[in-house]
């Protein structure tokens, strides 16, 4: 055995040449001639620790991680922390919440102060343990309720049946809530002592075998007497809190209570007063606040109201009165009592305050220029003088009249026909004087629709079969398209009645695809005057995620009890307090209110299977937000150039490409969309990529071609083209088949489009010509920050659990 002080080398200790192994060891190398460069001894010599030394300090960093988880559990339900939290989900229409609830109140040495504002609400407080907790249900059904208060709530305490588990309803919200991020939890599985013994031990073990596969190492309690729910409290102090990282970086806070003053102007908007328990970060009152799901505002002042839920009796006996009243009462007639009590913590400085401007106002003149020079006019009159073109005009016509007449070609060439071609693939055989007037019916018949699937489904209606072949029609047409789409990926017919060199005006041919170089700022759009971009992305977010580390923020502090007072907010906000649904509100760090262009990676969800095709209007859960865009879908690869998906591929990830606020990363992302009766499905999950304007997504045009006569190297292709110029204009453009050939157009043959190829090879005859063709797509602006609350799901029939789990 070696000894406790056994000799260590030092920085000076020999080195011997490396063995040169191979022939590949590069010029470089080669030069050297077996050199060894000289070891350099750093600034300050690092002492190498012995055993003992390195055995203390790898004790020190263990017992530091542990003092700082149990701090981070004293302080949770304290009296100086937050309340602890706690969302009780049923995950089943057997399982009652109100029944837990009741169990859980009934605690010997607990106070329990009921939340007559929120159905189901209420706080308990333990002065013995000096422990107070807040328990709020939620209804499996309303998905963005459950969703909100996952964003905040420190545990979720999941309800279960003590035969079946949970139904479809709870297994979609398990899906959705480990898509978005899942904090602490715990089973409770209520009744099943009124089953016979045999079968409650089966039950038990079938449970347990489903609770393996979806919560590992996850510790399964009863909820039947007060016993078993102390023991349930008692699991839920002292276990572990799992973090979510986009909620850790940011002030947040669950609404306790709401009061709504109208202003002078109009009733529809006002200022909001919004109390609760700071969570997470500092709160700033300079800093925007974000309220789920209806948009960014800021705060005008924070006040500090005497804490609700004290753990000292004497505060809470004081406040009696006023806790037991409900939130208008509060808000009215305890206002002139608690007045006094209230202490101003801050005012808003205008001059730190941060704007609310989420774009850029484009300047329409910034794109013109000064007078020009004499020597750019010379410039200008020789290549006015170089460029001459014959125009067929009416006689007695002045040169100044033929100058604005256009030539056929060039007014469909300034014709912008974006969403023709990049949603509209299938309409290309159409004329060009028949696209416009298309496009609008189109758009009739969308908002048709659109009134008749709004229509409620208590309702009878005697065009059912109607809509249903209609819906089934349009399915059916998606279905095809997808299905053509995976045989014949990015094909398209040749139109046979406008020129190909006019419809693909805006495409071009690569070279390679891979490193051909292609101008992020080249012909973009004018939405692009409208968003923010960084210089350098990853720098600005490491840069404030610096920030909050290690500065100390003035404001609120955490846990501590404030009133938010939030300037111009609709009264919705408040009627959606009042309808019984959480409000949540999120700080936003800097930049997190301007718009850019954000990029997700998401993966499709197992359980859809339905056809999604690109710039369809889908419905976004992003970290602590919520909105409506219609995204683009593009390959995830490391080159600069990323290929256009038009479907959402159901084996591989994908990168989607919207429009939105700017959100600093990582932040989880759920897709959501809609169906025509309300409900929302969910088809994809992912995370945030990064905030990217410069990424370019190429759409790719196939046009396909048949080799009529074959040579040895040479072949005549046909069905490509239609005409003699439209084969000249793309003879710069490199040909493929699909055996593996390559070639280029040597010279058209008549006047029907037949060209004589030469490849690198001979063609089979079963073989085919294709000519790719690429163009770079941008989004639709369609960011909307409001989305409808959704239709409560609809429970099935229970999938057994032994079927479960043999089907994952």
């Amino acid at each position: 055995m070696a000894a406790a002080g056994a000799h260590r080398p030092g920085p000076l200790k020999q080195q011997n040449k490396a063995h040169k192994g191979g022939k590949r060891r590069g010029a470089a190398q080669r030069r050297a001639a077996g050199r060894v460069a000289a070891k350099a001894l750093p600034r300050r010599r690092r002492r190498d620790l012995g055993r003992v030394d390195r055995r203390h300090q790898a004790l020190q960093l263990r017992r530091q991680r542990k003092e700082a988880v149990l701090a981070e559990k004293r302080s949770l339900g304290s009296k100086d922390g937050p309340p602890h939290l706690v969302v009780v989900v049923p995950l089943h229409s057997t399982a009652a919440a109100h029944n837990t609830l009741r169990l859980l109140q009934s605690q010997d040495s607990a106070v329990v102060r009921v939340d007559e504002g929120r159905p189901g609400g209420f706080a308990l407080l333990c002065p013995r343990l000096k422990q107070r907790w807040r328990f709020v249900a939620a209804q499996t059904g309303d998905l963005h309720a459950v969703l909100d208060l996952a964003k905040v709530a420190d545990s979720l305490l999941f309800l279960l049946d003590p035969v079946d588990g949970w139904d479809s309803a709870g297994e979609y919200c398990l899906s959705c809530l480990f898509a978005q991020g899942l904090p602490s939890y715990a089973l409770a599985v209520l009744g099943g002592t009124d089953l016979p013994p045999k079968k409650r031990i089966d039950a038990k073990k079938k449970l347990a075998k489903a609770i393996e596969k979806r919560f590992p190492e996850a510790k399964l309690f009863p909820l039947n007497t007060e016993q078993e729910s102390s023991l349930l409290l008692r699991h839920l102090a002292t276990q572990k809190q799992r973090h979510l990282a986009f909620r850790d970086r940011r002030a947040h806070l669950l609404a306790y209570a709401a009061e709504f003053v109208p202003s002078q102007e109009s009733d529809l908007v006002g200022t909001l007063k919004v109390s609760g328990f700071v969570r997470g970060q500092t709160l700033s009152v300079n800093s925007l606040v974000h309220i789920v799901g209806h948009g960014d505002f800021q705060m005008s002042q924070v006040d500090a109201p005497p804490d609700p839920l004290s753990l000292n009796p004497r505060v809470v006996k004081g406040q009696k009165r006023s806790q037991d009243m409900d939130i208008q009462d509060d808000s009215v007639n305890g206002a002139d009592e608690m007045e006094e009590d209230v202490k101003v913590l801050m005012k808003a400085d205008a001059s730190k305050q941060e704007s609310l401007e989420s774009e850029v106002v484009p300047d329409p003149m910034e794109g013109e220029q000064t007078w020009p020079t004499e020597e750019e006019l010379q410039e200008a009159e020789a290549s006015l003088k170089a460029i001459r073109k014959v125009v067929k005009v009416p006689k007695g016509t002045s040169k100044y009249q033929a100058a604005w007449i256009v030539d056929d070609g060039e007014e469909d060439s300034e014709e912008d026909d974006d969403d023709e071609e990049d949603d509209d693939i299938d309409m290309m055989e159409e004329a060009a004087s028949q696209e416009g007037e298309g496009s609008e019916e189109e758009e009739e018949l969308a908002e048709e629709e659109c009134e008749t699937m709004t229509v409620s489904e208590c309702v009878r209606d005697d065009n059912y079969d109607e809509k249903v072949e209609e819906d089934e029609e349009q399915m059916l047409e998606r279905y095809k398209q997808e299905r053509m789409d995976e045989m014949f990926p990015d094909e398209v017919d040749t139109p046979r009645d406008v020129p190909a060199r006019v419809r693909f005006q805006k495409y071009r041919g690569l070279k390679s695809f891979r490193t051909s170089p292609w101008d992020p700022k080249e012909n973009l759009p004018r939405d692009y005057a409208r968003i923010f971009q960084f210089q350098d992305f990853s720098r600005t977010r490491k840069h404030i995620f610096r920030q909050i580390e290690k500065e100390e923020t003035e404001g609120a502090s955490v846990g501590w009890y404030v009133t938010l007072h939030i300037c111009n907010v609709p009264f919705s906000v408040m009627e959606s307090f009042k309808d019984g649904r959480p409000l949540v509100l999120f700080s936003l760090l800097l930049h997190e209110q301007k718009m850019s262009v954000l990029n997700f990676l998401v993966r499709r969800h197992p359980s859809n299977s339905e056809p999604v095709k690109a710039k369809e209007e889908l419905i976004f859960h992003c970290g602590f937000r919520r909105f409506r865009a219609s995204p683009l879908f593009s390959q995830h690869t490391s080159a600069d150039k990323h290929k256009l998906e038009r479907f959402l591929r159901p084996d591989a990830a994908l990168v989607v490409t919207v429009y939105a606020p700017i959100t600093f990363p990582p932040a989880s992302v759920l897709l959501f969309k809609q169906r025509s009766n309300g409900m929302h499905d969910l088809i994809a999950t992912g995370s945030l990529l990064a905030v990217d304007p410069d990424r370019i997504v190429i759409k790719r045009l196939v046009l396909s071609g048949h080799p009529f006569k074959i040579f040895t190297k040479t072949a005549v292709v046909r069905y490509m083209f239609f005409n003699r110029e439209d084969v000249m204009w793309f003879k710069p453009v490199e040909l493929r088949t699909k055996w593996g050939r390559r070639g280029h157009i040597k010279e058209p043959l008549g006047t029907h489009g037949h060209m004589k190829c030469h490849f690198d090879g001979q063609l089979k005859s079963q073989d085919t010509v294709l000519l790719n063709l690429y163009k770079r797509v941008f989004p639709k602006w369609t960011y909307d920050p409001y989305v409808p609350e959704p239709v409560p799901w609809v429970r099935d029939e229970t999938v057994p659990l032994a079927q479960e789990v043999e089907m994952e």
